[in-house]
């Protein structure tokens, strides 16, 4: 992998913490800052398209499926965490997805990563695992209903990440692609939040609409970086990568809103670090 490559992912993955940040202390619950954001990158994404142009019109299927897949993800992610605790729901999709992905991307597109490659995927994914696990009413107990959603979340990631990837080799203007897909995912996100949830959703979120046009630009800096990598190196390898949000999430949690360094956070950066090593290396 190119160096360029490698840094710029990780760019987007700094991104993607950094939007998650912005959200933080909130008070929304997951599905109506999920809206939020979407809402904010799509007025962002409208506003650049004239400078960034169109992608060709193969990607609409693409497109079209990728709507259709998120709408699931957003579905699997509310109810997972209306059924169970964020330190039960998020390393399952978190750890999950990745391996999802590139079990997928060998099998359906033949990609085939090499040994170091894999190692150092289960290596950075056991490192997410570990960021990920926060204190909940009891992750001893297994809750099957919110880990069948956490792992429907990971394959719905999985699916849009494959589906995504060649939607932008495909379209000859990643970016292009990203600010599409931006766009119209209001379309079929605000429509369930509001079967959801009703109306109510809509005064609450106003209040925070600074905070979605900023968390909008990041994410869409942070999806454009990861497309336009998946169009010059494997999709998995990428995918992977992007999980790295984790580590420079629990960074910004430690540094900047001056949450405690726990000594399993330290054990977890350093997996996370071997892995990337690994990957860089492979």
């Amino acid at each position: 992998m190119e160096n360029i490559v490698f840094a710029a992912v990780l760019v987007g993955a700094l991104s993607h913490a950094s939007w998650n940040s912005l959200i933080k202390g909130v008070a929304l619950d997951p599905l109506s800052v999920t809206t939020l954001i979407c809402i904010g990158s799509a007025v962002v994404s409208f506003v650049m398209l004239p400078f960034v142009g169109n992608p060709a019109w193969a990607v609409w299927p693409w497109l079209i499926a990728s709507l259709v897949i998120h709408l699931v993800y957003f579905a699997a992610l509310a109810e997972a965490y209306r059924a169970g605790d964020l330190g039960q729901v998020y390393p399952i999709a978190r750890g999950s997805a990745p391996l999802m992905t590139a079990a997928a991307t060998t099998f359906f597109i033949g990609e085939h990563l090499s040994l170091l490659a894999w190692i150092g995927i289960v290596v950075l994914v056991s490192g997410v695992v570990l960021l990920s696990l926060k204190g909940g009413r009891d992750i001893a107990k297994i809750d099957r209903r919110a880990v069948g959603y956490a792992l429907l979340t990971a394959a719905s990631i999985c699916a849009y990440t494959v589906v995504d990837g060649i939607g932008a080799r495909v379209s000859g203007n990643s970016l292009g692609y990203v600010l599409w897909l931006f766009i119209t995912t209001p379309l079929v996100v605000l429509p369930y939040a509001l079967y959801r949830d009703g109306w109510a959703i809509m005064p609450a979120m106003t209040d925070y609409w600074r905070r979605g046009l900023f968390g909008g630009t990041f994410q869409i800096v942070s999806y454009g970086i990861v497309l336009w990598a998946m169009t010059l190196v494997p999709i998995a390898i990428v995918a992977t990568l992007r999980e790295t949000s984790v580590l420079f999430g629990a960074v910004i949690a430690v540094v900047i809103l001056k949450e405690p360094l726990r000594p399993i956070r330290i054990a977890a950066a350093v997996l996370v670090v071997c892995g990337l090593t690994l990957i860089r290396l492979q």
